[in-house]
């Protein structure tokens, strides 16, 4: 249960009422989150203990987790072990615990547990699944306060459990889960880099999840808190002083409040002072006993704080009542006690005398040392040694805590405890570092930046690659010299700095003979074969390779031998499409996992994947897809380069195929486990969100990628998605400015333009073509001439790109079909519709690209019309609705219901019924004379001789009785014949 006070909850009616709304929701079967923002003081620990308590008196199941600051030094899953640390006590629920044992080894009860296979995604699974059945017993409410302290495996779990756990609505007229998840953070600690922020940002576009902010109090409402803390009468100008100095911070008040009558005098000016006079009027041994305890931090359980004080029980007792009567700490479960509020932690701790710190910080670390298995309480235990200056000791138990974060698959946890260690390495005298292997300085910088890529976090780890090189001395092993090179070239190409990798790769491929053959050299080559290919040294790269490969045969260098061959098979011949190709990549896996080298494993998994679908297979691709992500998360390798191609090629793979609910809910469930995943798994879902009709939400989360250092996979999802955007908008010239831009960005060190420029040309050319068209209608030769030639320089660079792709040789079946596309697209701007390039773009998309194919038939029924083929026609236009029904792409079938209407295929096709004196085809005359188009241009809009469209304006006007069309239009807007809305939308 949560902690209790003694003070009435005020002014919080409404945000009590909506909460209590959320849990009667979930109560009901409809699981639910809140985000409870607040600055810090404001009341959010106060209304979410009331709202706990209302709860738990009605027969739902409590559970609380509190995040710890700790600094640098994260704890993994702080929140959700004392959780699991409740659950585990109650007898009740103590059961359903052990039926899930991948939630359970985050006590740490079982130390091998960490290595189950399953990885971090089983673990969030293993949770999400206990409160599934906790909530099956009883609903259940789920507090998680101080989200702005949590450490980054806490964050991702939230992720999890929110986007796609335990809040996915009932399917199959099931219950849904009775779970609510109340979760609190100190609005005014969000910098705006603040880890927590992006989180923030994904979790509130969730449907089942709602952020709620609590606001200062009114000060009528101060007021009354002031007033009802207090026993005896203050003074109206007290109450008014306290009410003004408190802000509507209700801590604030409370603290004022208690200050009053102090021997101090007056108000302090600032709450640490107000906090500092309350603790000075308690016994000297209960300060000694706050100030203990705010070194264990927040929260102490009795035994440590008992051990660490030295004192007598009795001593400690009354220490501890008097705290407790002071509402300075606060008594709760399991023999714990904590803070009343956070600041009033801070407030005791920054008032520690530095020796005094650190003194305290070694107590609690030597007890720490003493308790449970070490990996345990590694975190705390380096945290509280580096505090108190004890360099030696914090190294070790920083090495500790990371090989505990590898074990439980919290690779950026990793990362942070490693740097901790390269801080503290030098402080520490070599004869007291940890002995063994691979323990210096260069090969934990290897280690960490080995860390920073598992998480995602690219840069990083080219940073400390080139730290270890500058740590690489004169006299140093030429061997390890070689391979910080040659890792530092690998972690280069990740980030797209491809002149300087290749430049690092042949420095470490010089650095060792390549006689008498070495590993070192083998794997040297191979790195130097992946960065010529990438500068565009083919020759280079099929050299070295093919001598590498021999080398790497005769040493049976087996991992090595595999790299090399899935090199080779994207170098030699038709690449990875050809069965050749597809033949050494089989192999290549096959080695690999032979010698248990994963990294290899999965880039020959890849590159199997990717063959199929640049061969427009796209159902066999699924395979190697799925083989080559579950290798990935047995291998605690989800964030790592290839795994998050393969994640990226999924989705984009269902996207194509037109299983788009399919898409965006892998895309959410990626993300979920990936946060670092950027682009990987935020393209697919935009382009969904885009031909849904989302173009404000997608163009805002495609410009979020481009925050921030530059990112190929941002660069290009982004470009894509801005691109068609602004096309579907109309907005050529916007259109044409982001394919300029996202090309020269993706444009590589060698002056190759990225292959996707084929279809960013094919998306801006619809836009340039709809320029053109109009340009032509309303007699503007020169504008017409002008979109004519920029259709023509899209559509060059749409064949040099197609023709000869980044390896040299013609893009297959999907860039192929973008270029007809474009052909297509220049022909409409330069001559208008023609619907034999239609025809083959609708063909070359039949390799299984649904929405696309669509499009390219909607502008083909639309040529087959001028071409007067109306039968024809009406029949592309039926299969577009058919295909845009089936996708939810909503303005795709508003498009094919208003070809409908305006080529007169088939009336009712999906139009609304009018109450009008005009038929069908006169409201859309009317329509156009409101955009002031001449007889002829309504006649070509409506695919119709200009002398028809004439008839039917003479019928209009006398319909309506008017004697001019100016006077028609403006009647028609009187009556409700027509409105703006319906004007621009035609």
């Amino acid at each position: 249960m949560a902690q209790t006070f003694g003070t009435p909850l005020i002014g919080r009616d409404e945000e009590v009422a909506r909460l209590s709304r959320v849990l009667e929701r979930a109560r009901a079967g409809e699981a639910r989150a809140v985000l409870v923002a607040g600055d810090a003081g404001v009341g959010k620990t106060r209304m979410l203990t009331e709202i706990a308590g209302r709860a738990a008196r009605s027969g739902v199941t409590v559970l609380t987790g509190h995040c710890v600051d700790l600094g640098d030094v994260g704890l993994p899953y702080l929140p959700f072990t004392e959780v699991l640390g409740a659950v585990a006590a109650d007898e009740r629920l103590a059961p359903v615990l052990a039926a899930h044992p991948e939630a359970e080894r985050m006590l740490g009860g079982a130390p091998d547990a960490a290595r189950d296979v399953g990885g971090r995604l089983r673990l969030f699974e293993g949770m999400a699944a206990l409160l599934a059945d906790l909530s099956d017993a009883a609903p259940v409410l789920l507090v998680l306060e101080d989200l702005h302290w949590a450490d980054q495996s806490s964050r991702d779990l939230l992720r999890f459990l929110l986007s796609r756990g335990v809040l996915q609505p009932a399917t199959g007229g099931t219950a849904g889960h009775r779970l609510a998840v109340l979760a609190s953070y100190r609005a005014d600690d969000l910098h705006r880099r603040h880890p927590l922020r992006p989180l923030l940002a994904e979790l509130v576009r969730l449907p089942a999840v709602e952020r709620l902010e609590l606001r200062p109090l009114a000060d009528a409402e101060v007021a009354r808190l002031v007033r009802s803390v207090e026993d005896r009468p203050l003074p109206d100008a007290t109450v008014r002083r306290i009410v003004e100095r408190a802000e509507g911070n209700a801590f604030y008040a409370e603290e004022l409040v208690a200050a009053t009558g102090s021997e101090g005098g007056g108000v302090p000016s600032g709450l640490a002072d107000v906090l500092l006079i309350r603790v000075e009027q308690l016994s000297d041994t209960a300060q000694q006993v706050l100030r203990t305890a705010a070194v264990a931090g927040r929260r102490v359980e009795h035994d440590l704080l008992r051990d660490a004080v030295g004192l007598p029980d009795d001593a400690l007792e009354s220490a501890l009542r008097e705290a407790v009567g002071h509402q300075l700490l606060v008594a709760g479960e399991r023999d714990t006690y904590s803070f009343r509020h956070a600041l009033a932690r801070e407030a005791v701790y920054g008032d520690l005398l530095p020796g005094e710190r650190a003194r305290l910080h070694g107590a609690f670390a030597r007890l720490l040392a003493g308790r449970g298995p070490a990996a345990d309480t590694a975190a705390e235990r380096a945290h509280h040694y580096r505090e108190s200056h004890d360099p030696a000791a914090a190294l070790a138990a920083s090495l500790d805590a990371a090989g505990h974060a590898q074990r439980v698959g919290a690779p950026a946890e990793e990362l942070r405890h490693l740097e901790a260690a390269l801080d503290l390495w030098e402080a520490v005298p070599a004869a007291e570092r940890p002995a063994g292997d691979g323990v210096d300085r260069v090969t934990l910088m290897l280690r960490a930046s080995a860390a920073a890529a598992h998480a995602g976090e690219s840069h990083r780890a080219v940073s400390l690659t080139r730290a270890a090189l500058a740590g690489v001395g004169q006299d140093a092993d030429s061997e390890l010299a070689a391979r910080v090179r040659y890792t530092l070239a690998g972690n280069l190409i990740g980030v797209d700095s491809l002149r300087a990798a290749y430049a690092y790769s042949s420095e470490a491929l010089a650095m060792i003979p390549a006689e008498p053959p070495s590993p070192t050299w083998v794997w040297a080559a191979a790195t130097h074969v992946l960065a010529a290919r990438q500068v565009g040294d083919d020759d280079t790269a099929l050299r070295v390779g093919r001598r590498a490969l021999a080398v790497a045969e005769r040493l049976r260098v087996t991992d090595a031998q595999a790299d090399l061959l899935v090199s080779l098979a994207n170098l030699e011949g038709d690449g990875r499409r050809s069965p050749e190709g597809r033949a050494r990549l089989t192999e290549a896996r096959e080695l690999a996992r032979r010698a248990g080298n994963a990294p290899v494993e999965l880039r020959a998994l890849y590159n199997l994947a990717v063959g199929a679908y640049e061969s427009g297979e796209l159902e066999e691709s699924l395979p190697w897809l799925a083989e080559g992500l579950d290798r990935a998360r047995r291998a605690g390798l989800s964030s790592s380069p290839y795994p998050m191609e393969m994640r990226y090629l999924h989705l984009v793979v269902l996207y194509t195929l037109g299983r788009w609910d399919a898409c965006v809910e892998a895309a959410e469930a990626d993300a979920a486990v990936l946060p670092a995943s950027g682009g990987y798994t935020v393209a697919p879902a935009l382009h969904v969100a885009l031909a849904r009709g989302e173009l404000d939400r997608a163009a805002d989360r495609a410009r979020a990628l481009l925050d921030g250092p530059f990112d190929w996979m941002a660069t290009l999802v982004a470009g894509i998605a801005l691109t068609d955007a602004a096309a579907l908008r109309g907005d050529a010239e916007a259109a044409v400015a982001q394919v300029r831009t996202t090309v020269d960005a993706l444009t590589d060190v060698s002056g190759t333009g990225p292959d996707v420029a084929v279809r960013l040309a094919a998306l801006a050319l619809a836009a340039v073509a709809d320029a053109a068209v109009e340009a032509r209608l309303t007699g503007d030769e020169d504008a017409a001439s002008r979109w004519a030639g920029t259709a023509r320089e899209l559509a060059d660079l749409a064949r040099e790109r197609a023709l000869r792709g980044v390896t040299g040789r013609p893009q297959g079946p999907e860039g192929m079909a973008w270029l007809a596309r474009a052909e297509a697209e220049e022909a409409r701007a330069v001559t208008g519709p023609d619907p034999a390039v239609w025809e083959k773009a609708v063909t070359a998309f039949a390799y299984g690209d649904a929405y696309e194919r669509a499009r390219c038939r909607l502008r083909y029924a639309e040529a087959l019309l001028v071409a007067e083929r109306r039968e024809e026609a009406a029949g592309e236009t039926r299969a577009v609705r058919e295909t845009a029904v089936r996708l939810g792409a909503g303005p795709l079938l508003e498009r094919a219901d208003a070809l409908v209407r305006r080529g007169r295929l088939g009336e009712g096709a999906g139009a609304p019924a009018r109450a009008s004196v005009l038929t069908a085809r006169e409201g859309d005359v009317l329509r156009l004379l409101a955009l002031g188009r001449s007889n002829r241009q309504i006649g070509e809009e409506l695919f119709i001789s200009g002398k028809t469209a004439s008839v039917h304006v003479s019928n209009i006007l006398a319909k309506l009785g008017a004697g001019s069309r100016t006077e028609a239009v403006a009647i028609a807007y009187r009556e409700g014949l027509i409105t703006p809305g319906a004007v621009a939308a035609g």
